[in-house]
């Protein structure tokens, strides 16, 4: 074979393999955004490190770049959309900060239904694939998680019985807390969460209902002084979901192995691991946040008022699902056999 056919052989097989090397090499960056601070444990403690992990998996051919505190525009409700739409490519948001757009992820959001965050968020990503696949068909959801035990937190009085309750103007995060709270006696004030630290300074909110962990990161216990947790031996007062999902489009343009390392790292165990963050998180916050206040627990002989609120307020929704046309009672069922079967492991 002649010299000039050698080297017209080497050229078309670099000029076939060229784009082959460019294409394995191409860096893809996945735009991740979220409403809360960069401190905050969704991005310390559970963001960074999976990114860092598709990253690792992927042998850096897949990263993230994060976008904390809405920096890619828009307000915390829009966010899902913004992952539908490709502003974004993942997004962790609150489905209930759209109210009544996934009525299928609003049921642990019932009162008194988890015991830990790890147990419920297993439990949500389970009652996604079984009844939220359609709410959801938009997007494609990597994890449903629920966070630890919610308390309630004010600057008026110590709250001990629902008559306490009257007359405080408190803050929730979605439609059922904020049902739960008006059930209670208080009167539910909407606000996003970016803004409550300012509501609260101005007297526009006596308070809210959140969980210790969130509670430093927004500096909010240097403006409220009484807090009402429910008895830890019983299901927590309220939690609310979340919901990491990625726009349809970007995982399908992405190549089979990629795909898979994504898929390697979404549904129950890392919906579940990221539960499990935010248990491990409320001890410490927890010394933080109730430095000097009045910590009032109530036990569980007095609880049967609370607990009656709860069981109308499932049974309302359950109505009501059933009205939209899915099986609401069926729902609650689930929900309660699941966050027990989970609890016990």
């Amino acid at each position: 074979m002649s010299k000039r056919s050698i080297g017209m052989i080497a050229a078309t097989a670099l000029t076939v393999l060229a784009p082959l090397h460019m294409a394995q090499a191409e860096e893809i960056v996945l735009k991740v955004a979220h409403f809360w601070p960069p401190t905050a444990l969704s991005q310390k403690t559970v963001l960074e490190p999976w990114c860092a992990k598709i990253a690792e998996q992927s042998q850096n051919r897949m990263k993230c770049q994060i976008y904390p505190a809405m920096q890619l525009g828009g307000t915390p409700p829009q966010l899902m959309q913004q992952a539908a739409d490709g502003i974004a490519d993942i997004v962790w948001t609150l489905p209930g900060y759209t109210a009544g757009r996934y009525p299928t992820a609003e049921v642990l959001e019932l009162p008194f239904m988890t015991t830990s965050a790890e147990s419920g968020s297993r439990a949500a990503w389970n009652l996604y694939e079984r009844f939220g696949q359609k709410d959801f068909e938009a997007v494609k959801p990597l994890a449903f998680n629920v966070h630890d035990a919610g308390h309630v937190h004010n600057n008026v009085r110590p709250i001990k019985t629902l008559a306490d309750f009257k007359g405080l103007k408190l803050r929730a995060p979605t439609r059922l807390t904020n049902k739960m709270l008006a059930m209670l006696g208080a009167t539910p004030v909407a606000i996003p969460m970016p803004s409550l630290p300012d509501a609260v300074s101005k007297g526009v909110a006596d308070g809210y209902v959140l969980p210790w962990e969130v509670i430093p990161t927004m500096k909010l216990h240097e403006m409220t002084k009484y807090d009402t947790e429910t008895d830890p031996a019983q299901p927590s007062l309220y939690t609310a979901v979340f919901s990491i999902v990625m726009n349809k489009a970007k995982y399908a343009s992405l190549p089979d192995d990629l795909k898979k390392v994504i898929d390697a790292n979404s549904g129950a165990d890392f919906s579940a691991s990221i539960g499990k963050a935010w248990d491990e998180s409320g001890t410490m916050a927890r010394k933080i946040a109730a430095e000097g206040h009045q910590v009032d627990v109530i036990p569980a002989a007095d609880m049967g008022p609370w607990r009656k609120v709860g069981d109308q307020l499932a049974v309302d929704w359950a109505k009501e699902m059933t009205a939209k046309g899915y099986d609401g009672q069926a729902m609650v069922d689930a929900a309660r056999e699941l966050t027990a079967k989970y609890a016990t492991k």
